[in-house]
């Protein structure tokens, strides 16, 4: 039986590609769930992807994963600098927690230079694009192996 994984993602990731030149790159949400989802399998992991605009939504969802889960990916995007409530339900999940960012948060604003996520995290990939999503699944799978 595969180890499942939740993919969670926060506010606005769903807007991802819509502006051709932005920070995020011009792959479509779709599309790059269509990608990690492909390359899930190959890894031989059954991965659940999500995306919420609520912070409650993404609470419950880390909470769902304590039972349901293997380990956890996840952008919480904006709430990544201010969800203490994420923080802590993370910190309740035993097994490794990547957090993954579409983004450099180093050359970005100085507020996104901390993230509450990273104090839970085991691991952390940013700056990747795309590409970084797929890597954040690669680790969880030499993760769950060890």
């Amino acid at each position: 039986m595969p180890h499942t994984v939740y993919f969670l993602n926060g506010p606005n990731a769903n807007l991802y590609g819509l502006d051709k030149s932005g920070t995020y790159g011009s792959e479509s949400f779709a599309s790059i769930e269509h990608g990690c989802q492909r390359h899930a399998a190959a890894l031989g992991l059954a991965l659940v992807f999500r995306q919420s605009n609520h912070e409650g939504v993404l609470v419950d969802w880390i909470q769902e994963a304590r039972h349901s889960a293997s380990a956890i990916v996840i952008n919480a995007a904006g709430l990544s600098y201010t969800s203490v409530a994420i923080l802590d339900a993370l910190l309740a999940f035993d097994g490794p927690i990547i957090e993954a960012h579409m983004s450099n948060l180093w050359k970005r604003e100085p507020f996104r230079h901390h993230s509450y996520v990273s104090k839970a995290a085991t691991g952390v990939v940013a700056g990747l694009g795309a590409l970084g999503y797929r890597l954040a699944l690669s680790a969880v799978a030499e993760l769950l192996e060890a």
